[in-house]
């Protein structure tokens, strides 16, 4: 149970962090015509489970609570996208290339056409 509240908790910071991101980039820079908060909340994102990952692994690599708080609730609440970042690094540094590069495809592309294919299904309703 303790794992659960703890993933709760810090995607409940996540989410909140990305939703004031937002805010503050459309407000700060008054672009509309591009997503830049999601650009950008992917980008930190994946340089904070960068730097999550790299401080576990080599200072504590048995520190399952932090990592379920920061990276599952946090960073997963704040973007979904520094998890897929990580998972295909892990893959590529592993030497697994096609399972990297399959993670890829899947995630990007495949993703892609399911968003299209969802709101072509929804129009013809």
């Amino acid at each position: 149970m303790l794992n659960v509240a703890l993933v709760a908790a810090g995607g409940a910071i996540g989410a909140t962090t990305r939703y004031l991101v937002s805010l503050a980039v459309s407000h700060i820079a008054g672009i509309h015509s591009f997503p830049a908060a999601t650009a950008i909340v992917n980008v930190v994102g994946c340089l904070a489970i960068g730097l999550v990952g790299g401080w576990s692994e080599s200072h504590h690599p048995h520190a399952a609570h932090v990592w379920l708080f920061l990276v599952v609730g946090v960073l997963g609440g704040f973007t979904t996208f520094s998890a897929f970042g990580n998972e295909t690094i892990a893959l590529l540094r592993d030497g697994r290339m096609i399972a990297g590069l399959a993670n890829i495809g899947l995630n990007v592309v495949i993703a892609l056409v399911a968003v299209a294919a969802g709101y072509q299904l929804m129009h013809r309703t």
